[in-house]
């Protein structure tokens, strides 16, 4: 596509509400033409979230010493951790995800990261994004690698909540891309039914322009049409609430509906504490909240559909094990990754713990990475969207073989 071309095009699907990752087209690769139904949904947590204060290894004095403003208090004591195995506790402003730990469909892998030593949030999440650490000229993310390792689908067979294409979903796979909070439902002016005509006749063609915004259309009608279904039958016909629950209902709407959405992607920003950290109230603890209660409403939306769906909740690195000066915490190393849904092996917190001892440490200051976090995304794929070993090469390049978890 010629570059003129290109950017009509991303202005097109970019008013519209859509738009299409990449300019090849859908491509199946290795697979055949049938319907995986099976999901995935990735909610990246950009900033560096403080895993320490989020699993809390609550019988660990190291903890405690390292923590004197911040730290959360044991299970039992005021505001104390919720006890989970007795070695770890989970944050109390995460409460809402109780239950799934107590149903056995919520595990964690703790001191699990990405084994480079950047602490620039831009390079990390490139890193972790694209997949393949140390590489910056890696283009595309992970997220539409494994897309076009799938059966072909609608154009709505991933899609991202945000107004920018992640990194994660850029490539070749075309991606549909939805705003959110209230602007997701939003009607444009090309929903018009004069204007959209006018389009659909300029683009009646078999040409790659007229195909992409053919993509682009179908999308953003399936789209719309699950949410104003849901809209319809909320009471008074209100939207949404506002923030990630109201975001988190909307993907599940979608994932339900007849969009046959596989694939989605969510990002939450605001997780660098460097300042008043706080510890079970503060800052951090009001971000948890809405983001716990969140996850317990994609997973009540999703339904049934919930035990064919697997979640994973992602942040660049952690961070360091000591409090600073000012209350808060440094761009750190190891952290804990999150994993819901109906195919893990719940209620347990996995990866090799390394303790907290200075002799332990990344670099004397940080969590160790005992678990790439490429290995328990790979993990996943393949127990859950039944990904092979030559697919999992494709799309963790450098990673293969990787190191299986028992989390499936």
């Amino acid at each position: 596509m010629k570059r003129r071309k290109f950017l009509q095009l991303a202005s097109l699907l970019s008013a519209s509400g859509i738009i299409s990752v990449g300019s090849h087209g859908w491509v199946a690769k290795g697979l055949a033409q049938t319907n995986n139904r099976k999901r995935l949904i990735v909610v990246f947590l950009r900033g560096g979230v403080d895993g320490l204060n989020i699993v809390v290894p609550h019988q660990e004095e190291n903890y405690y010493d390292a923590r004197p403003k911040i730290a959360i208090p044991v299970p039992g004591e005021a505001d104390g951790v919720i006890n989970l195995d007795d070695q770890f506790g989970l944050h109390p402003a995460l409460a809402d995800i109780m239950p799934l730990w107590k149903n056995r469909s919520l595990a964690f892998v703790h001191a699990c990261g990405l084994n480079n030593d950047t602490r620039s949030h831009f390079d990390a999440q490139y890193y972790m994004e694209t997949g393949v650490p140390g590489n910056k000229k890696t283009t595309d993310g992970w997220m539409n690698r494994l897309l076009g390792n799938l059966p072909k689908d609608k154009p709505t067979q991933a899609v991202n909540l945000g107004d920018t294409p992640p990194r994660i979903l850029v490539g070749e796979m075309p991606v549909a891309s939805l705003p959110t909070g209230r602007k997701s439902s939003r009607r444009l002016p090309i929903d018009r039914p004069q204007i959209n005509q006018a389009f659909d006749n300029l683009y009646t063609g078999n040409d790659e322009l007229s195909r992409v915004y053919q993509e682009g259309r179908q999308a953003r009608d399936l789209l719309l049409a699950d949410l104003e279904k849901e809209m319809e039958e909320a009471s008074g016909g209100a939207p949404p609430p506002r923030g990630f629950a109201g975001d988190a209902k909307n993907l599940a709407q979608i994932m339900v509906g007849d969009s046959k959405t596989q694939l989605g992607f969510l990002a939450l920003g605001g997780w660098d504490t460097h300042v008043n950290q706080g510890n079970s109230q503060g800052p951090l603890a009001r971000k948890l909240k809405p983001l716990g209660e969140g996850l317990a409403t994609l997973v009540q939306e999703l339904g049934p559909l919930y035990s064919d769906t697997m979640i994973l909740v992602m942040s660049e690195f952690g961070r360091t094990v000591k409090e600073n000066g000012n209350g808060g915490t440094d761009h750190g190393h190891g952290n804990v990754m999150w994993v819901l849904g109906g195919d893990v092996r719940g209620g347990q917190v996995y990866g090799e713990w390394p303790g907290l001892d200075e002799s332990e440490l990344y670099q004397k200051r940080d969590l160790a990475v005992t678990t790439d976090f490429r290995d328990a995304i790979a993990t996943v794929l393949e127990g859950h969207l039944g990904v092979n070993q030559n697919q999992l090469a494709q799309i963790f390049p450098g990673n293969s073989p990787y190191q299986r978890l028992a989390l499936l």
